[in-house]
């Protein structure tokens, strides 16, 4: 194939995907999304799952760690549990709930 070949079927692949890309943003833009149901079973079996209530609107509080102490939090809360046992500690300190605090430390695996 010669070089004028290939970069006319270059051009002609840039044309299409910017006629898709702008019929997609042309139907977003106007058109409502479509809701698609959502099945009443879940994978373990046949028992139909109920609708969560509504949480309270939640934002983000971020901050930085070094890997061990990512590590030692995450061996003091348990498996899968890291993220709830900072916030309830840090919202009981926050409070003032000095009780509260050290509920939630007996409670914790020891993190060394």
């Amino acid at each position: 194939m010669s070089k004028r070949k290939i970069d006319e079927t270059m051009t002609q692949a840039r044309i299409v995907r910017a006629k898709r890309t702008k019929g997609a943003k042309a139907q977003s833009a106007g058109a409502t999304p479509v809701k698609r149901a959502k099945p009443e079973v879940s994978k373990a079996g046949d028992k139909k799952t109920e609708p969560k209530e509504s949480r309270e609107d939640l934002v983000v509080f971020a901050f930085r760690l070094t890997e061990a102490e990512r590590d030692l939090i995450h061996r003091a809360a348990g498996p899968a549990k890291a993220s709830r046992y900072v916030r309830s500690l840090a919202v009981a300190a926050a409070r003032g709930d000095e009780a509260g605090v050290k509920e939630i430390l007996r409670g914790s695996k020891p993190a060394v």
